[in-house]
């Protein structure tokens, strides 16, 4: 019998099952102690939740990297800080995919950590990067003892440096992750030198194809360097899952419609599509001119509602995205890329390149 068991909860949608799961550890084996953690705990508790509000339930909550915290609340050590991931227990091939994929996290945090509106921001976690060359070294290792079909870069953006060290060193699977649309993308030969090394598909956070949205929230790119880095992902055979965002309140109708058309314009380039509506982080700093409200009442919520300064509310972009944005030929034909169910973590598995098994229907 364990002494402790540990739950990761990282998204809203899996409250319910996790706090089914604890329940039931806790009615069955009242003696062993429950840890809480995640991304979605981290948030609760950064945004002002400092008591634990689950307590006759939940023993301990951890918030950001748990690595370390799990081992003190075991009496362990980690030797150095951070220790290598282990995954020889786990049942690796009971999953919806043809074999098993390695999930890696290189950093916590994020390098850029400027962009308005950013939970990460938000909540002040600073980035911290595992070296380069000890990443590289952790995945040559897990890669030996896995024999996974694919890498999972968990990053919230992979950096440059890392995306340096991955492409002097062919891992023999291939990999994905998040990585920010600049500069060092923007070199072909560099895409190049990724692509070879077993990059099949980066996530590009793009928001918006209007440049005074992206300056105003400090994405820190240009759609210049990005419309570079879309067509050398292209001619790299690197597939390019991109995200939008739309409805933020420096954002309009007009800044949409041009999102649309840098969009349309390069759909050649891109792969995937996600389509978000803009949610305000509670701990967020909205600014003097945005008035917020609850979406309803609720200690645990991250995000408020807001009366948008420009009437560029939710009602209204939902609209905009189902009549319009969604109906562009050019957009349409890559919204029918990604299949019912899948998500953008099944993506990888869509792309046909030739160095990955790709699923079929």
């Amino acid at each position: 019998m364990p002494s402790a068991v540990g739950v990761s909860l990282n998204y809203l949608s899996q409250a319910l099952c996790a706090f089914s799961i604890i329940g039931y550890i806790r009615r069955e084996f009242p003696a062993v102690g429950i840890i809480l953690g995640g991304g979605l705990v981290t948030s609760w508790i950064r945004s002002g939740l400092r008591q634990n509000l689950f307590s006759g339930l939940v023993d301990y909550l951890v918030d950001g990297p748990g690595e370390v915290k799990l081992l003190s609340l075991l009496g362990k050590q980690a030797a150095g800080g951070v220790t290598r991931p282990d995954y020889h227990l786990l049942s690796r091939d009971e999953y919806l995919s043809p074999g098993f994929i390695l999930p890696y996290s290189a950093s916590s945090g994020c390098y850029w950590n400027r962009c308005d509106f950013c939970p990460e921001k938000a909540e002040a976690t600073p980035f911290v990067p595992i070296p380069p060359e000890r990443a590289v070294e952790d995945l040559l290792g897990l890669v030996q003892e896995t024999d996974p079909v694919l890498i999972h870069l968990l990053d919230n953006a992979v950096s440059p440096a890392l995306l340096k060290a991955l492409a002097r060193c062919d891992m023999r699977v291939p990999w994905y992750g998040f990585a920010r649309a600049d500069s060092h993308l923007a070199d072909l030969d560099f895409c190049v030198a990724l692509k070879k090394a077993g990059c099949v598909m980066l996530k590009l956070g793009i928001e918006s194809g209007d440049q005074g949205v992206l300056d105003a929230l400090q994405k820190g790119i240009s759609l210049e360097t990005v419309s570079r880095v879309l067509r050398n992902l292209t001619k790299a055979g690197i597939a390019a899952y991109v995200y939008l965002i739309f409805g933020t309140p420096v954002e309009n109708e007009e800044a949409a419609c041009k999102t649309l058309d840098f969009t349309a314009r390069h759909g050649d380039c891109i792969s995937f599509l996600n389509l978000a509506i803009f949610n305000m982080p509670v701990c967020g700093d909205a600014g003097p001119m945005i008035e917020k409200r609850d979406f309803y009442d609720g200690d645990l919520s991250l995000y408020t509602d807001f009366i948008h300064p420009a009437g560029w509310d939710r009602k209204a972009v939902r609209l905009f995205l189902e009549r319009t944005f969604r109906r562009h030929p050019a957009i349409a034909v890559i919204l029918k890329n990604e299949p019912p169910v899948f998500t953008s973590n099944h993506a990888p598995f869509f792309t046909g390149t030739d160095r990955h098994p790709r699923i079929r229907f």
